[in-house]
């Protein structure tokens, strides 16, 4: 574990009220640090490093709760809004196998919120730190320059025999789900703004999070866990079909996906993944019955919330913290398999590149715990000119590696597109 931040003296931080409107979210982004958490223009965004710590491995969740519990707890603090993500709120981004699992959370200097009718301004440093004027006008992100694209650690004809060798282990009775990824790799002749792709997935897909830490981006679409005032809610995809642009014909494949046996088995082992991870920690749990059908603009997903309350009313003690909670739920189903041990274990042994921190619990947390984790899907990590582009899919007995190529290459179209020109 390394950290960085001033140990000689407190961090002072305060929150102060801002007033309605002040513009995009994304555009006050400076490139210094920038981290992001979006949904349909609401969320937080900040910039600059007040204290970070890299962790890894096993215990990369647990040291870095611990790190944040002992960095709070020398904070000094002035929070004239009291809401969730007032106050110091840590971002973080986690690996998604526990080897080496490099993960980093990191606290901001300068964190903007808003949230229906209200706005918030957090400043973070030693107390005797002046920073400059935080909303002041950005200079403008530009357009990646000539981005090409090439496969990553397997072509499409490879990663469909990877598909199909993980199907014939099914198919033996191995496992019942694995969950395959494979990467594309874009690099630009000038080295890449985060700022750019990030602008281009909070306007294309507002349904989704459109979230950045430490070079990990993306818009995911999947809510892994949201602690709020005592609420846990965790929204669940898996089962994907492609949209033709068409809308009647959409609609006829929403149905389609609605019935399908294939997507409906997958969805349930997400479903119940994810309902077991949460009961030892929650009251009064609510799994829907059947899912909904979740309308992107390139993709539909079979999707369920689930929701419970944490024990903390009841049972101070056994009270945990988003991110705890996060670390309880990864790998669910949805990015693993089932049973999930033995779908991690497949994973490393055929999928044939490190994942890094591509499915991965991404989000934020406050003071209190409370917080919104979720999935790093439809993302990539970028350094420098180059970009690796991530996509996966649900591999049941039934899957046919074809189908699944071409649902991986619909998963890219976020970030690729979000790489070009307006």
């Amino acid at each position: 574990m390394t950290t960085s931040a001033p140990h000689d003296e407190a961090l002072v931080v305060r929150t102060v009220a801002l007033d309605l409107p002040f513009g995009d979210l994304v555009d006050l982004l400076p490139d210094d640090a920038p981290v992001t958490w979006l949904r349909r223009g609401e969320g937080l965004v900040g910039w600059g490093v007040a204290a970070m710590v890299r962790t890894s491995g096993p215990t990369r969740f647990s040291d870095a709760a611990k790190w944040w519990s002992e960095t709070v707890a020398r904070a000094l603090v002035t929070d004239e809004v009291v809401e969730p993500g007032t106050g110091p709120v840590c971002f973080g981004s986690f690996a998604f196998a526990d080897e080496p699992g490099d993960s980093v959370l990191v606290l901001p200097r300068v964190v903007v919120g808003h949230r229906g009718d209200r706005a918030w301004l957090t400043t973070v440093g030693p107390a005797a730190d002046r920073l400059d004027d935080p909303l002041a006008e950005r200079p403008t992100a530009a357009v990646p320059p000539g981005v090409s694209f090439t496969d990553g650690a397997l072509n499409g004809e490879e990663w469909m025999s990877v598909v199909a060798d993980a199907v014939a282990r099914i198919g033996s009775g191995a496992l019942e789900k694995v969950v395959l990824a494979r990467d594309l790799v874009a690099t630009s002749d000038t080295p890449i703004d985060v700022r750019w792709p990030l602008q281009r997935l909070a306007a294309t897909y507002p349904m989704c999070w459109t979230f950045h830490v430490d070079g990990m981006f993306g818009a995911t679409p999947e809510m892994l866990v949201r602690r709020e005032r005592g609420l846990v809610t965790s929204r669940v995809l898996a089962g994907t079909i492609r949209r033709t642009g068409d809308d009647g014909r959409d609609l006829a494949l929403a149905a389609t996906l609605a019935r399908s046996s294939k997507d409906l088995e997958e969805h349930e082992y997400a479903v119940r993944s994810v309902a077991e991870a949460l009961e030892p920690h929650c009251s009064g749990m609510n799994v829907p019955e059947a899912p909904f059908v979740l309308h992107l603009p390139n993709v539909m997903h079979l999707a369920t919330d689930v929701a419970g309350v944490v024990h903390a009313a009841e049972h101070p003690e056994r009270s945990v913290s988003s991110l705890e909670l996060a670390e309880a739920l990864h790998p669910s189903a949805a990015v693993g398999g089932t049973p999930t041990p033995d779908a991690v274990a497949l994973i490393a042994e055929i999928e044939g590149m490190d994942r890094g921190r591509y499915a991965g619990p991404v989000g934020w947390m406050d003071a209190s715990g409370d917080g919104e984790w979720g999935i790093a899907l439809r993302s990539a990590e970028v350094e420098g000119r180059t970009v690796r582009l991530f996509a996966g899919c649900g591999i049941v007995a039934d899957s046919v590696p074809e189908a699944e190529l071409a649902e991986a290459q619909a998963k890219f179209v976020p970030v690729r597109d979000a790489l070009g020109p307006a």
